[in-house]
């Protein structure tokens, strides 16, 4: 578990991994790429789920999230590649996208998260279908 601050949404944005060779001359600029896409999960309500993402590039990628097609607000970030998505409700369920950009373009990357009602006995699982990459 992390100690995120619970914004109230219960999401969480993470700042990317960058991947990056080490040597002492300067890094060659390149777009954005994605090493790690996201992909479709599955998770109760009240569980929280972690969304991961890896992402290459230089100036390091700035990372932006969607839900639905709706831009998430950022929030504080604990550590690199991923989404934190805290006490799940069905409303978390859909199509999230991830957005890494910089000057050179910008890549994304989009799958669904089907959450699974577990209050009082019932079993409903709400998603929507998998868009890829």
């Amino acid at each position: 578990m992390s100690d995120a601050s619970d914004s109230s949404s219960g999401l969480h944005s993470r700042k990317p991994k960058v991947v990056s060779k080490n040597s002492t001359s300067p890094q060659e600029p390149t777009a954005p790429a994605f090493t790690r896409k996201l992909r479709k999960a599955a998770v109760g309500t009240g569980c929280d789920i972690r969304l991961r993402v890896c992402v290459t590039g230089q100036p390091t990628p700035a990372l932006s999230w969607y839900h639905n097609e709706q831009p998430l607000p950022p929030s504080e970030a604990q550590d690199a590649g991923g989404l934190w998505i805290r006490d799940c409700r069905t409303t978390h369920a859909g199509l999230y996208t991830c957005v890494a950009s910089n000057a050179l373009g910008e890549a994304r990357c989009s799958a669904v998260l089907a959450v699974m009602d577990l209050g009082e006995g019932k079993h409903q699982l709400k998603q929507t279908h998998l868009t890829k990459c």
